[in-house]
């Protein structure tokens, strides 16, 4: 019987895919279970899910992923910041995405061409 083992890169991949495939729903499934698994999540898995949570219009979880995140001080870069950012502007939530946005120049990320729109969008 052969048993594939669960890490962070397959599952990441696999979480990556289905966020790609707009099927946030089941990314963020996938995410949840690997602590369940003990499977440690990196900055790619935390960015597919949080970037899964923008596509599905879920602002809420982007930042409580975010947090999270933070909380296990995995590092966060431009695309965590973007994905969040752009989340919580779908939501039409400008309050949080201008906080992420003081946040990434805080924490030195360098903001790109998505963060910046996303903020201004939600502002509108």
């Amino acid at each position: 019987q052969n048993k594939v083992e669960s890490n962070a890169i397959t599952v990441g991949t696999v979480v990556n895919s289905c966020e790609k495939s707009g099927e946030w729903r089941k990314a963020l499934l996938l995410f949840g279970a690997m602590s369940q698994n003990k499977v440690k999540a990196d900055t790619v898995t935390f960015n597919a899910a949080i970037s899964a949570c923008e596509k599905g219009g879920e602002w809420k979880k982007a930042l409580q992923l975010f947090q999270e995140m933070v909380q296990s001080e995995v590092e966060s870069g431009t695309i965590t910041f973007s994905a969040a950012i752009s989340a919580c502007e779908k939501g039409k939530e400008w309050q949080h995405a201008l906080r992420l946005f003081n946040a990434m120049e805080q924490s030195m990320v360098e903001a790109n061409g998505i963060a910046c729109n996303a903020a201004i969008s939600a502002c509108e």
